[in-house]
């Protein structure tokens, strides 16, 4: 929590308000050594390995080192939140909104992939780091010409994301489940007469396919049905 005027130090640190260190001897690491350490961390062992410990260690210091910089576990994983989304892509002027945001979506749906021990990150606070800004105000620009008010450009940006989220944590959590091919074994266990729906739609798999990259297939499906809805409710204004 922080009183009236105060901003949480992970706000300070991501928007250069302060620089972490600045006191004492003279330092021996820096803030991006650390989340350098911390994202190797991550990408190794998953985010429940990280720790001010375990980030330590990996660039050999002590955890009380640590903290001259970084001030708690909770401000370790805000920077993280933003360092690793990275900057959004760059919409060239003038992009129709639809093709915009099919862009800005699949940028999104691919940075995730590279770090998907970011989608175990809980969501106690919306990200407030400038690089998550920069990726809502890019959004929010290729709505700018559709005369949709600014509120809902805000509800529409946010239920994309939302969706990129959801659907690489689906994918991911898919993919790491144990318990053979899911369709394989269904097939030999439903009854077509009892499941005559499910049956149907398992034999005849939109993405069964070994030339087809079913995951990208997957996300490119859901993204152009819900841009097909946000194309009906921006056309009325």
């Amino acid at each position: 929590m922080t009183t009236s005027g105060e901003l949480p130090r992970a706000v300070e640190l991501m928007w250069g308000l302060e620089q972490p260190g600045g006191r004492g001897p003279k330092r021996a690491l820096t803030l991006d050594q650390i989340l350098d350490a911390a994202t190797e961390v991550a990408d190794a062992e998953g985010y429940a390995a990280l720790s001010m410990n375990r980030v330590a260690k990996q660039l050999g210091f002590t955890a009380m080192s640590l903290y001259r910089y970084v001030d708690s576990k909770n401000t370790l994983v805000d920077l993280l939140m933003d360092r690793v989304v990275g900057p959004p892509p760059e919409v060239a002027p003038g992009t129709p909104w639809r093709a915009g945001l099919e862009e800005w979506a699949r940028a999104e749906f691919a940075r995730l992939g590279r770090h998907s021990w970011w989608l175990d990150i809980p969501l106690s606070r919306p990200p407030m780091g400038p690089n998550n800004m920069a990726w809502l105000d890019t959004a929010l620009g290729v709505l700018a010409e559709t005369g949709v008010p600014d509120p809902v450009k805000l509800q529409l940006v946010m239920n994309l994301s939302m969706f990129v989220v959801g659907k690489r944590r689906f994918l991911r959590d898919l993919e790491t489940e144990e318990g053979g091919d899911f369709i394989s074994v269904m097939a030999r266990v439903l009854d077509p007469q009892r499941f005559p729906a499910v049956s149907a739609a398992l034999s005849n798999a939109a993405f069964d396919d070994d030339d087809i990259e079913w995951e990208q297939a997957d996300f490119e499906f859901g993204l152009a049905r819900l841009l097909d809805g946000y194309d009906v409710f921006i056309a009325k204004f």
